[in-house]
């Protein structure tokens, strides 16, 4: 019989969200190159562990200020010009920072390096029991939302940036919707002057396209077919991506506080342990000052 976990078990005992990287430090544990591997962020103490996927907030707070900017956090990954397969560890405790693997085999892109840091937007949850209208069908991927974030730094592994939401890619990997948020770093020198998706087309010219083409062909080494994309494959404008981070901030918190779980009597064995798996590992307290989902 599988064992549920109590509604409301906190993740860790700080209890605190955090807007910015400002008070937090990464840590390696294990060895590079194995299955232990782990990069782990704590407070500046080291006492207290934190998740980059829930203790991190999605809008960026100034750490000068403490106040909301208009930017969201990215928590980059996979830095660009490299090929290790990084991921934060949804079903683990901790939610810590692992290399993907295989059959026992670490993953790296066999395509190659990657040109761009690639990573996640924080407090975000691509439902697997929600098939939105322009993803052709297909339901979400049970990940948190991606980010390819375009600026000219390379940002490492387990770092929170904060960057400007310019677009978004809607494809579809075997058989799932897999959003692909564009952004620029907040500090980057172009990012004045990209505010929408047109922006990048006409300042940046083929670099949505080369995004595209990364990701119809990056699995083809692998054996596998090339990747599709929904929306007659065009990158949709922010105001568009903000729609979608909207909704999968909203089915993070249903994730989180289990509400999602409470929910699953009507869909199927599968799905239901997608997201029981989650739930056992990420159920948590929301933090009382953001009950709200974030104005943009």
């Amino acid at each position: 019989m599988e064992t549920q976990v109590p509604l409301g078990r906190p993740l860790s005992s700080s209890g605190l969200s955090h807007g910015s990287s400002s008070n937090l430090v990464l840590d390696s544990h294990g060895d590079e190159n194995t299955l232990e591997y782990r990069i782990k962020a704590s407070d500046k103490s080291g006492s207290k562990p934190i998740s980059l996927w829930h203790d991190v907030t999605l809008v960026h707070v100034d750490p000068a200020t403490d106040r909301p900017t208009p930017y969201l956090n990215f928590v980059c990954e996979i830095p660009k010009f490299s090929r290790k397969k990084y991921e934060i560890a949804t079903d683990e405790v901790g939610n810590f920072i692992k290399q993907d693997e295989k059959k026992g085999v670490l993953r790296e892109f066999k395509k190659g390096d990657i040109f761009f840091n690639y990573g996640c937007l924080p407090r975000t949850w691509e439902d697997p029991t929600f098939v939105h209208p322009d993803a052709e069908g297909c339901r979400g991927d049970n990940d948190p939302v991606d980010v390819c974030e375009i600026g000219s730094r390379i940002v490492g592994t387990g770092e929170i940036r904060p960057t400007k939401v310019l677009g978004i890619l809607c494809m579809i990997d075997e058989g799932e919707a897999d959003w692909k948020v564009v952004t620029i770093d907040a500090d980057d020198k172009w990012a004045p002057f990209l505010n929408d998706i047109d922006d990048v087309e006409k300042l940046l010219p083929g670099t949505l396209s080369a995004i595209r083409e990364w990701f119809r062909t990056y699995k083809i080494p692998d054996g596998k077919p090339p990747n599709v994309f929904g929306l007659d494959e065009k990158f949709m404008d922010k105001h568009y991506a903000l729609e979608i981070i909207k909704e999968c901030n909203h089915a993070w918190k249903e994730l989180i506080t289990g509400e999602k779980e409470r929910k699953l009597e009507q869909c199927d064995p599968v799905v239901r342990g997608l997201v029981r798996k989650l739930s056992k590992s990420n159920l948590v307290d929301l933090a009382i000052d953001d009950d709200e989902a974030p104005a943009f």
